[in-house]
């Protein structure tokens, strides 16, 4: 019964493998689900060194997955995190080694609220968390500035509206303009060679950092991170005169400061001449009044004292502070002759042990002390030499008595075998016809014996 359900169920029904079934599964719910909008709520946020962002989408009654590639995430603004919600446009994947399937996300944003908004609060409490908008950071404006430096477009409206506030307040004050790109990827790299120019070459007392207005996405690189720690790290005082009244990034925050517009920002930095002249004029009359009055309380003081008789002649105490500045001055000068002759000796202490000390003396003292030693060893190996050629002379001697050459000067010789030159000591030692070498004081003879003789007795 078996073995028929088995056949029937081969016949008439596919059996699909798990790679199989996963891969139709995944074929038929990416091609369904290619392009989709989701909203839901970002749970369980994950950020590997990788660069890529996982996470969990959520709503009130499910979830699923979803990651975020690294190179989508440079597309967006605002930094994903938990808790916030999204609408997510992407495309459904099937992982077939788990079987479980993800959304792939190709763009993100926030619910509610623009994507730039939201990157521009979350930048914004950050950098103020880090201190960067304190008031304590923020440098003063100087009084009347001689050179202002404003970083803008060369062409843009901000910098006419300048130009001309400072030709009716200030017609002689020197302006440097730095031409920087104010909208576009490329423009926070501009501004910020813009404000280290100015910084590295310290020629002027106020920079303006400026543009006209427009949307929040023209006036983004103003909200750029990097260029507003360089208005941070800035030596000299920075105007941020960005866009309209209504209109703030984050470089009005980190300014030591805002102007609501260009034109505004030209008045802050430079007064009116006539303004200026009223104001030290209303200063001037001021001094002289407080100097005229506090006189008039003076001499009406001295007047009193005068009348009580508190002053006596000044003569006499001028004779005593005489005589008394004569007698500190004659002791100032034993006290410093005295503390120049202490210092005079102790300098010549100095200078003699310094002397002895000194490298020259040491190698004067070193020279002589080899001379005497070169002196003695030459004397020593004299000496050495003269007693080594008696005890020659003397061994020679003995060596002269004792050779064989002084034997043969007295007329004797020496008789050999060829051809090792053995000596003869016995007549029986050779035959008759025999070759012998006979060695005299002077040369050899070669001689052949005809007789053999035994030694005659000694009478």
């Amino acid at each position: 019964m078996a073995t028929q359900l088995e056949f029937n169920l081969a016949t008439h029904v596919h059996i699909f493998t798990v790679t199989e079934l996963t891969k139709a599964i995944k074929e038929r719910l990416e091609g369904e689900f290619a392009d989709l909008w989701i909203e839901g709520e970002i749970s369980n946020l994950r950020h590997p060194s990788s660069g890529h962002y996982y996470f969990t989408l959520k709503d009130a009654a499910g979830q699923i997955r979803a990651v975020l590639f690294k190179a989508q995430r440079r597309l967006i603004q605002f930094e994903p995190e938990d808790g916030l919600a999204v609408i997510l446009r992407g495309r459904l994947s099937v992982y077939e080694a788990r079987g479980e399937y993800q959304i792939i996300a190709d763009y993100l944003e926030p619910k509610g609220v623009g994507a730039l908004q939201l990157a521009f609060e979350q930048l914004k409490n950050r950098l103020a968390a880090e201190g960067l908008f304190d008031a304590a950071h923020k440098q003063p404006l100087p009084l009347v500035p001689r050179r202002i430096g404003v970083v803008t477009s060369p062409t843009g409206a901000a910098i006419r509206d300048i130009l001309r506030v400072l030709e009716r307040r200030f017609a002689t004050l020197e302006v440097q303009i730095f031409p920087a790109v104010v909208q576009g990827e490329e423009a926070p790299r501009s501004l910020m060679a813009g404000l280290e120019t100015f910084n590295r070459r310290g020629e002027v007392e106020v920079i303006i950092l400026t543009r006209g207005g427009g949307s929040m996405e023209d006036l983004w690189a103003f909200n750029d991170e990097r260029l507003v720690r360089a208005i941070f790290a800035s030596r000299i005082p920075v105007i941020s005169a960005v866009g309209h009244e209504i209109d703030f990034t984050l470089a009005d925050f980190v300014a030591d400061v805002r102007a609501p517009t260009p034109s505004a920002a030209a008045e802050m930095v430079v007064r009116e001449k006539e303004e200026l002249r009223r104001h030290i004029a209303t200063y001037r009359k001021r001094l002289r009044a407080a100097l005229q009055r506090r006189a008039g309380e003076l001499r009406a003081h001295l007047q009193g004292l005068v009348r009580r008789r508190v002053f006596t002649d000044p003569t006499a105490r001028l004779r005593e502070a005489r005589v008394y500045l004569d007698d500190l001055a004659g002791e100032a000068q034993g006290a410093v002759r005295r503390r120049l002759d202490g210092r005079r000796q102790r300098l010549q202490h100095a200078q003699r042990t310094l002397a002895s000390l000194s490298p020259l003396a040491q190698v004067g003292r070193f020279r002589r002390l080899l001379a005497r030693r070169q002196w003695e060893l030459a004397a020593a190996g004299r000496h050495r030499v003269a007693q080594a050629h008696a005890r020659f002379q003397g061994l020679a001697g003995r060596l002269q008595a004792l050779s064989p050459l002084a034997v043969l000067g007295r007329g004797y010789s020496i008789c050999t075998r060829p051809p090792l030159g053995a000596v003869v000591r016995d007549a029986a030692e050779v035959r008759v016809g025999e070759a012998v070498d006979v060695l005299l004081q002077r040369g050899a003879l070669g001689c052949r014996v005809e007789e053999v003789r035994p030694r005659p007795p000694v009478s």
